[in-house]
């Protein structure tokens, strides 16, 4: 997982959803590692920054969590990988909601770019197999196209 990364995969650039996957990678690279600390080389986002108030810090980072969800359920992820992305929300609730432990924690799980990682790796699987479904090629768009031989 690139938690630097604000672009989606290039192979992911003509698909239908490509505009709502860049804007739910950008939601959560500015949660989960917006910022670089200095001194020990690590990324934090607003999700750790939040979660240092007690109580409403959590509840509010948990917004984007279900946002991205549900964008995923709109863009057809199947119940399998939206329970996963589920569960890896609930597991940053959970722990985050543990003073300073929890803290730390969110710091290193960067759920939300977990979570838009695994519907990236969807995306791409489902564009491997049907491609030609959603009008992609492999041809350049100004590539003519060589007839069958006989």
């Amino acid at each position: 997982m690139d938690e630097t990364r604000t672009d989606i995969p290039d192979a992911l650039n003509d698909h239908p959803h490509a505009r709502d996957l860049a804007r739910l990678r950008r939601l959560a690279m500015n949660m989960d590692s917006a910022f670089k600390l200095p001194i020990v080389d690590v990324r934090v986002g607003w999700d750790a920054i939040l979660g240092l108030v007690p109580g409403v810090g959590d509840a509010l980072a948990l917004l984007p969590s279900a946002y991205i969800i549900r964008q995923a359920h709109r863009m057809g992820a199947p119940t399998p990988l939206l329970a996963r992305m589920g569960i890896n929300t609930g597991i940053d609730l959970a722990i985050g909601a543990i003073p300073v432990v929890g803290d730390l924690f969110d710091i290193g799980w960067k759920s939300k770019l977990r979570n838009v990682g695994l519907l990236e790796d969807h995306l791409q699987k489902e564009l491997a197999r049907a491609g030609p479904a959603f009008g992609i090629s492999d041809q350049p768009a100004d590539a003519t196209p060589v007839p069958p031989r006989d």
